[in-house]
């Protein structure tokens, strides 16, 4: 099985559609039910942790149910961080194929993210590795490693940031 670069390239920017739209049902059909979504920290040497069961992790979910989690914190606005939403403007580029293999693609791909809270805009910018899959009639994430490349970070980090 091929995914076409075409529809993958379609398939990432849609996810960050909805995520500027605030359509949040809609952004967790992107993600399989087991899929790992992690954003390691950098550690003391400049280099990004390896493991997130034994190292800082600025996100670790081992499966949907953590997303779907903070939707649900998002939309209640049981989250203090996220109330107000933030207004956010994504730019996926640089889409890289950079393997396949019977059912699945390995993509990369830069980001950037402009957000808006309080009358202050905010940038994070970096570099995500994603697993992709067919699933019946829709492709879905089922592994996500963002590697953030902002050095500091005045707020605490959210899947809307990236």
């Amino acid at each position: 099985m091929s995914i076409a670069i075409e529809a993958i390239r379609a398939f990432l920017y849609r996810e960050a559609r909805y995520l500027d739209d605030r359509q949040w049902d809609e952004w967790l059909t992107c993600y399989a039910p087991d899929v790992t979504y992690w954003m390691p920290a950098w550690d003391d040497d400049d280099r990004i942790t390896e493991d997130p069961q034994s190292q800082i992790s600025l996100i670790y979910y081992p499966n949907r149910d953590g997303l779907e989690d903070r939707v649900f914190r998002i939309k209640t606005e049981r989250s203090g961080a996220s109330t107000p939403e933030p207004r956010t403007s994504h730019s996926v580029t640089n889409v890289e194929v950079l393997a396949e293999r019977p059912g699945a693609v390995d993509v990369r791909y830069n980001f950037h993210t402009l957000s808006h809270r309080y009358k202050v805009t905010d940038q994070y910018f970096g570099t995500v590795f994603a697993t992709l899959r067919q699933s019946e009639d829709q492709i879905v994430i089922s592994a996500k490693k963002i590697v953030l490349k902002n050095d500091y970070i005045r707020q605490v980090i959210d899947v809307y940031h990236v």
